[in-house]
């Protein structure tokens, strides 16, 4: 994959090359006791394993001889190096780095980033992108990327984001109480239809934050589990999006759902905290909102 960036300097392009590892661990501060760790970590802090899908991306300008910003080959190779100290390992006790400190997988995102930007000899590290099972994401970033979020005014690191994805099965009907019959009809299409429709809805939540050198978290990861379970899913799933206050008296397209949900988690989460919401109403239309 390659993709020119706005921000970033003229000509420069972006390869993304990613790698598998199986990995144990348990996130625990040694100083702390069992209630102390799990009251902080939940279910990490007991031993448990992952799959972590680990992406890195390497940006500079093509070589004029070769077009290319780096040999994906010697990526894969740096890659795999950093890497090796992970797969098929415990990092409590296998990793140098995590006999001390919990290994979240924020830290785990921040050592990989670490190690691997002194690997890559062609280009620079720009990103790495740690995914954790099939709905949580890291996201670490060199300094003054444009593909990173900015800064945070109390840090002095760029900040990581953090994606956590949900479902909910909603149904609602498109229709403008400021418009005729035949102007809805128009406008919303099948959408319009007065018995209604429905969709699986994916929603994606991110935030962003320093990580804490305490405990390695850059969020409060419980906080925003029920924030969203409590605000979004809980409210919308299996229901008729039209029923509910919000939409009443507008439209409850995925444009006004997607800016709903952002305002419900900004109550809860406080400001500054989430950076994106992203709502799929199906495979092939998906609609995002900054703030």
């Amino acid at each position: 994959m390659s993709r020119t960036e706005p921000g970033a300097p003229a000509g420069t392009l972006y390869i993304t090359k990613r790698a598998e590892v199986a990995t144990s661990h348990h996130c625990a501060v040694p100083e702390w006791d069992a209630r102390q760790n799990e009251a902080v970590y939940g279910l990490e802090a007991r031993p448990h394993g992952h799959n972590f899908l680990v992406e890195a991306t390497v940006a500079g300008p093509p070589d004029p001889r070769t077009g290319m910003v780096a040999n994906i080959k010697d990526v894969k190779a740096a890659l795999l190096a950093t890497l090796a100290a992970y797969d098929h390992h415990d990092l409590n006790a296998d990793h140098p780095a995590f006999r001390a400190q919990a290994p979240t997988a924020e830290r785990i995102a921040g050592h990989v980033f670490a190690d691997l930007s002194e690997r890559i000899s062609t280009g620079h590290l720009e990103r790495v992108r740690l995914t954790e099972g099939d709905d949580t994401v890291y996201e670490t970033f060199r300094p003054g990327s444009p593909l990173g979020p900015g800064r945070l005014d109390d840090e002095r690191d760029p900040p990581m984001l953090i994606t956590r994805r949900y479902r909910f099965s909603a149904s609602h009907r498109l229709h403008a109480p400021g418009l005729s019959e035949a102007e809805n009809a128009k406008t919303f299409g099948d959408c319009n239809n007065p018995s209604g429709h429905g969709h699986d809805y994916r929603l994606d939540v991110t935030v962003r934050g320093a990580i804490d050198p305490a405990t390695g978290l850059a969020a409060n990861h419980q906080a925003v589990e029920e924030a969203v379970r409590g605000e979004v899913v809980g409210r919308y799933h299996y229901r008729h999006l039209n029923d509910l206050p919000e939409f009443a008296q507008g439209v409850p397209t995925s444009e006004n759902i997607v800016r709903t949900v952002w305002q419900l988690l900004e109550k809860r989460l406080g400001e500054g905290v989430l950076y994106r919401v992203r709502l799929a109403e199906t495979r092939d239309n998906a609609f995002e909102y900054f703030g």
